[in-house]
């Protein structure tokens, strides 16, 4: 198994979250198959591979039920570890070549409307560094269509003001250069003159942009409480199924240039989606509200 997340990290480039849940899944996998009496993958059935596969759904006495998504994902890290075996020799047979995963449910990407997204970014506020860095970041997150990671990542280097461009380290180890829009140009160019310099100042110098109050790189748990503070502050919601998320900002960045005409991959190349079809999920959204626009504006839609 160890050999096989190696390949997954030097091969495949996967995150370090990724990783992280690869290497819980198949913890759990070895954990069953030696309480099954399995001692190695070439004494592994496909009878194996359904039962572990089933049991995700139900979970068991150390386990509660994952959901769909989570169990897909453990049961495609399975795969992935049975197809490894089968070509670096460790065994003749790929044992869960038929076991098919649980398929998630296809939700639509939560996103705010315009007029919500300008009460979030008007409620940053100015007043002080920490509030002008939240500003910038929210107007990045919203102005580039970035990840969380991709946005506290970000290096001063990244940026070129000037051209209103990011570049931007996404997944895999991919990169791609991004447009900026006035405002998150115009409020990175008040943070990076001031605020930054004045956080920058408490710490040991660090070449990311966006900083915490002690001068260190801003983490993605931070970067997620300034946003659910900020969607506080502005009166939207922060808790159940409509929550503001670190996703938000990007889900309705795609939205918003979907609905403003944008071809569907040139989004998917802004996104930095590696296929058009998670790219796709969007064009749903943006199907519903034309839907609900001639259900209330066509004299024969009822």
């Amino acid at each position: 198994m160890r050999t096989y997340l190696d390949h997954l990290t030097v091969e495949r480039g996967l995150s370090a979250n990724t990783l992280t849940s690869y290497r819980r899944d198949l913890d759990r996998y070895v954990t069953t198959l030696t309480a099954g009496g399995v001692a190695d993958l070439g004494s592994v059935t496909p009878g194996h591979v359904v039962g572990y596969v089933v049991a995700l759904r139900g979970g068991d006495a150390d386990h509660p039920p994952l959901s769909a998504a989570s169990a897909a994902r453990a049961a495609s890290a399975v795969r992935g570890l049975h197809r490894f075996a089968v070509r670096e020799g460790l065994v003749a047979d790929d044992v869960s070549r038929d076991v098919r995963p649980p398929v998630p449910p296809r939700r639509l990407p939560k996103a705010l409307d315009v007029s919500d997204v300008e009460r979030l970014l008007a409620a940053a506020g100015e007043a002080s560094a920490l509030e002008v860095r939240d500003r910038a970041l929210l107007e990045f997150l919203y102005g580039t269509g970035a990840r969380i990671s991709e946005a506290v990542g970000a290096a001063v280097d990244d940026l070129d003001l000037d051209e209103g461009t990011a570049l931007l380290h996404g997944k895999g180890g991919r990169t791609r250069l991004v447009p900026m829009g006035g405002y998150a140009c115009t409020a990175l160019r008040a943070y990076l003159t001031g605020a930054r310099i004045e956080l920058a100042a408490a710490g040991r110098g660090t070449p990311r942009v966006f900083l915490n109050a002690r001068g260190g790189p801003l983490s993605r748990q931070s970067a997620w409480t300034i946003l659910r503070r900020t969607a506080g502050r502005a009166g939207l919601p922060v808790e159940g199924p409509r929550a503001v998320s670190p996703h938000t900002l990007r889900h309705s960045y795609a939205t918003h240039l979907l609905d403003g005409g944008a071809d569907v991959r040139v989004v998917q190349e802004l996104l930095g989606h590696a296929s058009v079809t998670t790219t796709q999920v969007y064009t749903l959204v943006t199907v519903e509200r034309l839907r609900e626009v001639y259900a209330t504006a066509h004299p024969r839609a009822r």
